[in-house]
């Protein structure tokens, strides 16, 4: 990544142009050979496309209510069986993956960008504001996440649902409050790296030549720091569906008309002798999906990697 930016500025303009490209397929070459990655990107993509598109190829109503279906199996009728109120799963669970997967994209959104803007201030800078930023992120990471998040559900999730609504005042708050307890770990990581990247001679040598703060990072320090924090941010959407299914499972997330992956496991745990399928399907979901974003930061990891064999 580093070798882009550490270029002669004496080198011709076509070289210079070719680089990314060249280290576009440099990356690629090196993501391929992990094959788990590339399946893992296969997979993800095709449940996001399912969830997206999926309700045009099953128009089932979430809310259509059977009691003569209550409870079935998988059948060619319900292919992941119904629920106690005879609802189809499928549909239920293309409806709520979109919700799952939003969170924990959205999330992570937040999650980076505030972590990227605490750790590039805090390398940055030396002295008192270096020590207050890194202070404040021991404090967070000290906090005990889960009794926090449900602390903040409760204070604030009526005044939420009056502004936004029910259904987006709950995504709201989720999302506010999974990204803004995720971003310490990407903030230490950012920094590290600010602090290694500000002394290298490439650095040093556009300082000589006038550019400030801004320009520094802005064009050398965080291209050359982007590598570990897409890995970091794969890792993040990972954290956020599951934080999501956890407060969805404790009954504590979205309300039960509207069905996310950790809502179904709550709504089938009273269920597991009779449906086990109602819990397995929207579990395994979970499960892939957290699965193939791991898999595919792995892969990201050794692609980005200026230091790995092509």
């Amino acid at each position: 990544m580093a070798g882009s930016t550490l270029a002669s500025p004496s080198a011709e303009a076509g070289a210079q142009a070719d680089a990314p490209a060249a280290t576009g397929r440099d990356t690629w070459r090196r993501f391929r050979r992990h094959r788990l990655a590339v399946v893992s990107c296969g997979l993800l993509a095709v449940m996001v496309l399912g969830v997206l598109f999926g309700g045009l190829f099953w128009p089932v109503a979430i809310d259509e209510i059977d009691f003569s279906a209550m409870l079935q199996g998988p059948s060619l009728q319900h292919p992941f069986g119904t629920d106690d109120l005879g609802q189809d799963l499928l549909a239920r669970m293309i409806y709520g993956g979109r919700i799952s997967l939003a969170v924990g994209f959205a999330a992570m959104l937040i999650a980076t960008l505030v972590g990227v803007a605490v750790g590039a201030l805090a390398g940055m800078s030396r002295g008192f504001l270096d020590s207050a930023l890194m202070w404040l992120t021991d404090l967070f990471l000290s906090l005990p996440q889960l009794p926090l998040l449900l602390l903040v559900i409760y204070l604030f999730r009526d005044r939420l649902k009056e502004v936004f609504g029910v259904e987006g005042g709950v995504f709201v708050m989720i999302v506010a409050v999974i990204g803004g307890l995720r971003w310490m770990p990407v903030a230490r990581l950012v920094r590290a790296q600010f602090l290694s990247l500000r002394e290298k001679e490439f650095v040093e040598a556009a300082r000589a030549q006038g550019a400030g703060p801004l320009h520094q990072v802005t064009r050398h320090i965080l291209p050359n720091a982007i590598g570990p924090v897409i890995v970091a941010a794969t890792i993040e959407v990972s954290a956020a569906i599951i934080a999501e299914s956890t407060l969805s499972f404790l009954g504590l997330g979205f309300p039960p008309d509207i069905p996310t992956w950790g809502r179904l496991l709550f709504d089938a745990k009273d269920h597991l002798d009779v449906a086990p399928h109602w819990a397995l399907f929207p579990g395994a979901a979970i499960f892939l999906t957290v699965l193939s974003i791991n898999f595919i930061g792995d892969g990201l990891r050794d692609a980005l990697d200026p230091r790995r064999v092509l």
